[in-house]
C-alpha cells in the first residue's frame, strides 16, 4: 500500500460492511446512556490492516511530534495532607496534528491520503452508526503512535469550560499495531471504580467512546521498534437546536486547560 483509500470502507470486511448498512448488533450501542465503549474486532480486513500499519510507519513515525507530560514535580513533597494527592493528566505519545497544515507530520499525513480518508462519508457514516445519535457536519481528526512504554495516565476527557463539548461527544478510533507489540490495554471505570480492561493491542481493532468517562491506557509492551497506531475521529453530537451548523469550538481546535496543544483535545485516549 502506497497511500490509503480515499474512502474507510473500503478497509472493511464484510462485517463491518453490516455497519455501515446499519445492520450489525454494535450499531446505535452507545445510544444506550448505561454504555460508554465499545471495542470490536473483525471490522476492518486483516491484510489491509498490516499494510495501513507498515504505510504509517514508513511514511510517517519519523515526522511525528512528540507529546509529553510528566507526573509534575512536587506531586509528593509539596503535599501537605494525607491521602490529598491530586493527580493531572499524564502521557507519552507521538502525535500529529491533522488539523494543522503547518504543524510536523500534517504534509507526510496529506501525502498518503490520511486526512482525506478520515474525512470520508463512509467513515462518518461508519461512526454515526456506532454512536447512534446524529453527529455534527465538521470533526476533529488526529494519529497517534504509541511506542514501547508510551501510554496515557487517568483522565475523564470531560470539557466543561467548552460549550460545545461539556454535554459529551463521540470518539471513533482505529488500532494499528506493527508486528512486535504484546500487549496494550485501555482500563475504564464501571459503577465508579476502574475495574473494565480491554485489549487494543489489534491488528485492526475499532473503539467507540461515549465520552467523558474515567479511563488510562497502559504503557505498550513489545520488541524494540514495535508500535501502535490509533488514527482517531472525534465528533460532536448534533443537537435539535444546532441544525446543520458545525460548531465553532469542535473538538480538535477547543483549547483545554494546561499545557496540552489545542489539536490535542483529542489526544491519547
Amino acid at each position: 500500500m502506497r497511500r490509503l483509500p480515499a474512502e474507510f470502507e473500503d478497509l472493511l470486511t464484510a462485517e463491518g460492511r453490516k455497519v455501515l448498512a446499519l445492520g450489525h448488533a454494535a450499531c446505535g450501542a452507545l445510544a444506550d446512556p448505561r454504555r460508554r465503549f465499545l471495542a470490536l474486532e473483525g471490522l476492518i480486513r486483516r491484510d489491509r490492516a498490516d499494510a495501513v500499519a507498515a504505510l504509517l510507519e514508513h511514511e510517517l513515525a519519523s515526522r511525528l511530534e512528540r507529546m509529553a507530560q510528566p507526573i509534575p514535580p512536587g506531586s509528593i513533597d509539596a503535599m501537605t495532607e494525607s491521602y490529598a494527592e491530586r493527580l493531572p493528566k499524564t502521557v507519552r505519545v507521538s502525535t500529529a496534528y491533522l488539523e494543522r497544515a503547518r504543524q510536523k507530520g500534517a504534509a507526510a499525513a496529506a501525502a498518503i491520503g490520511l486526512p482525506a480518508m478520515l474525512r470520508s462519508q463512509s467513515y462518518r457514516a461508519f461512526a454515526t452508526a456506532l454512536a447512534g445519535k446524529p453527529l455534527k457536519p465538521a470533526h476533529g481528526i488526529q494519529a497517534l503512535r504509541y511506542g514501547l512504554g508510551d501510554y496515557a495516565g487517568p483522565h475523564n476527557d470531560h470539557h466543561p469550560d467548552l460549550p460545545a463539548a461539556r454535554r459529551g461527544y463521540f470518539d471513533l478510533h482505529l488500532s494499528f499495531c506493527t508486528p512486535g507489540v504484546q500487549d496494550q490495554w485501555l482500563v475504564y471505570a464501571k459503577a465508579g471504580h476502574l475495574t473494565e480492561m480491554v485489549g487494543v493491542a489489534t491488528r485492526g481493532g475499532v473503539t467507540a467512546y461515549r465520552l467523558p468517562f474515567w479511563h488510562y491506557t497502559t504503557p505498550l509492551r513489545g520488541r524494540d521498534g514495535a508500535a501502535r497506531w490509533v488514527l482517531l475521529g472525534t465528533f460532536l453530537y448534533r443537537r435539535p437546536k444546532d441544525g446543520g451548523r458545525a460548531a465553532s469550538n469542535q473538538p480538535g481546535q477547543a483549547k483545554p486547560s494546561g499545557s496540552v496543544p489545542p489539536a490535542s483535545f483529542t489526544a491519547a485516549r
